[in-house]
């Protein structure tokens, strides 16, 4: 038997749940553009715990997002999930934000090539690209995008807020743009109960989260 907390706080969503033997239990979200994570994230869990019939002492394990995604928020899930690991002497559990995205876009588009986008301002995003069967195709990066960005892999489906920005200098192109798959603790459930039960556990200690500040961009041009 395996009972996981989960934890999503690397975009402006905070997501919380619980899910036993891979298999969710209770949910609790908000999407608000005023990351309101540090004020919800305690009430969240209490409440998908209460909601689930459990007391905090039944957790086996805690997952958080490992990034890469909001400094401010990546912060806050870690730190509370590593709280909790030390309090109730439990494993803590890294899924990564971009493959967690890539899994709830699989499961609505089937067959496709998949980009799992994250915003990251301006024309930034951090994104990673899968095959149909969540292979990686290009690895994680923190791209300036354009017009002509990835055009190696279309065609594809991109997913999550970093997708929003690109449906206007995308529109011609033969993407289809999905910013209504956003950052949710469901898309952790498989992989954080196949990391627990691989044994696959993060050092309570030392581990930190994913930030990936380096942004790819042009070069100044050179004044004269």
């Amino acid at each position: 038997m395996a009972k996981i907390l989960h934890i999503e706080t690397a975009t402006k969503a905070c997501s919380v749940g619980v899910s036993e033997n891979g298999k969710l239990i209770a949910i609790k979200e908000e999407l608000s553009a005023d990351f309101t994570h540090a004020e919800n994230i305690t009430l969240f869990i209490h409440e998908v715990v209460q909601k689930a019939g459990w007391v905090m002492k039944d957790l086996n394990a805690v997952a958080v997002t490992s990034g890469p995604g909001s400094y401010t928020g990546l912060r806050i899930g870690v730190s509370t999930a590593k709280g909790l690991c030390y309090a109730l002497n439990i494993p803590l559990i890294a899924v990564d934000a971009l493959i967690s995205l890539a899994t709830q876009a699989q499961q609505k588009y089937p067959g496709k090539t998949l980009c799992a986008a994250i915003d990251a301002r301006r024309m930034e995003i951090f994104s990673s690209i899968y095959n149909e069967h969540l292979e990686l195709l290009k690895p994680i990066s923190a791209d300036v995008i354009d017009a002509k960005s990835y055009g190696e892999f279309e065609p594809f489906v991109i997913c999550g807020d970093g997708a929003e920005k690109l449906k206007t200098i995308w529109e011609h192109r033969n993407i289809l743009v999905d910013a209504e798959i956003y950052s949710s603790i469901q898309g952790q459930i498989a992989l954080a109960q196949e990391k627990l039960r691989a044994g696959e556990i993060e050092n309570v200690a030392y581990f930190e989260p994913y930030y990936l500040k380096d942004f790819v961009g042009t070069q100044p041009k050179k004044r004269d």
